[in-house]
C-alpha cells in the first residue's frame, strides 16, 4: 500500500524543504518518539535538551567543514553598524524572487545543528568517565540538500539519538543490543526494513580518507525502507569523538556510538506501508501520556 506524502492529512509541506504536522500525523510522531524514549529508557539514558545552534569551533574539531561543506546551514545576522543597517533598509531588502539583498554580515561563529549527538561531545569535552554514559536527545537538524521531498528529505528535520560513551566493549554491546531491539520492533509491527552498510555523505568522497576508511571497515549501518530511504542508523565512532573532544573512559580514550532516528522518515515509512488512515496503522505498544 502506498500513500502520497503531500496529500497526507495533517501534513503541510513548505517549498523551502520543511513540513508542519498536525492532527493524527502529529500524534503518530509523538508515539514514535515515545518508542525511541522507551529504548533509551532500557539503558536509563539521561535525556538532554540542547539549543538549535552549535559552535562552529566544535564542528571544526571533527573536520566537518572539509567533509560536509555541501550540507552546512549557517545562521547569519547583519553587521550592526548603523551605516550598514541604513544601506540595508534603503531601497527594497527583498528581491522579486524572494531572496534577501544582504548588506555586510557579522562573523559567523555558529552552525544550525546537523546531527543531534554532536552536542554531547562538546558538552563533555575534557571529561573522564568512571562508568559508561547512556544519553539521549532530540533536536531539529539542518542539512542543505540538492532537492527536497515531503517527509523523505528535508532541510529541517527531527532527529532522536541514543548515545553511549564508554569503552570499546561497552559501546559495541550497546549498539548490538539496541539494534536487536529495533529489529524486533520492525518484525512485530510488520514494517519491512533492510539493514545495509553505508558511508556518510562526504564531499568529494574518493579523496576523503574518512570515506575510504568507512568503506574498508564499515562503522555505519542504516535501516532502509523501500530500497532507498534510510529512516535511522547505527553508528560506531570508535575513539574518534573521544580523541577530538579529549574524553576518557578510565585511563583510555573514550569510544562512542549512537543509534539515530529520523522522525519524519519514520512517518513516511509507516504511512506509505500501512496507508494514510490512522485505523490502519499498527499498534506501536505505547499509550498517550
Amino acid at each position: 500500500m502506498s500513500a502520497d506524502a503531500v496529500s497526507l492529512p495533517g501534513l503541510a509541506w513548505h517549498e523551502n524543504g520543511q513540513s508542519s504536522l498536525s492532527g493524527s500525523l502529529l500524534r503518530l510522531e509523538r508515539a514514535v518518539d515515545r518508542i525511541f524514549l522507551s529504548w533509551a529508557g532500557t539503558w536509563s539514558a539521561e535525556e538532554y535538551r540542547f539549543p538549535t545552534f552549535i559552535a562552529a569551533r566544535d564542528l571544526a574539531r571533527l573536520d566537518y567543514f572539509h567533509s560536509f561543506p555541501h550540507l552546512v546551514t549557517f545562521p547569519i545576522v547583519l553587521d550592526p553598524d548603523d551605516e550598514n543597517l541604513r544601506r540595508f533598509t534603503t531601497g527594497e531588502p527583498l528581491a522579486d524572487d524572494g531572496s534577501v539583498r544582504l548588506a555586510a554580515t557579522s562573523p559567523i561563529r555558529d552552525v544550525l545543528t546537523p546531527a543531534a549527538c554532536y552536542h554531547f561531545y562538546a558538552h563533555f569535552c575534557g571529561q573522564a568517565f568512571a562508568a559508561p554514559q547512556y544519553l539521549t536527545t532530540r533536536n531539529t537538524c539542518f542539512r542543505r540538500e540538492a532537492y527536497y521531498a515531503p517527509l523523505r528529505r528535508q532541510w529541517g528535520f527531527s532527529m532522536r539519538e541514543i548515545v553511549c560513551i564508554g569503552s570499546a566493549a561497552e559501546v559495541e554491546a550497546f549498539l548490538e543490543t539496541t539494534r536487536e531491539r529495533v529489529a524486533d520492533f520492525f518484525g512485530r509491527i510488520g514494517l519491512p526494513i533492510a539493514w545495509a552498510h553505508a558511508t556518510d555523505p562526504f564531499f568529494n568522497p574518493t579523496r576523503n580518507p574518512k570515506y575510504v576508511a568507512q568503506r574498508l571497515e564499515p562503522v555505519k549501518t542504516e535501516m532502509v525502507f523501500g530500497d532507498d530511504l534510510a529512516i535511522g542508523s547505527v553508528n560506531f565512532h570508535r575513539s574518534y569523538m573521544g580523541e577530538a573532544f579529549s574524553m576518557r573512559r578510565g585511563d583510555e580514550e573514550a569510544y562512542s556510538g549512537c543509534v539515530a532516528f529520523g522522525l519524519e522518515r519514520w512517518l513516511y515509512a509507516i504511512t506509505s506501508h500501512f496507508g494514510p488512515e490512522p485505523g490502519a496503522w499498527p499498534d506501536l505498544g505505547v499509550s498517550d501520556p
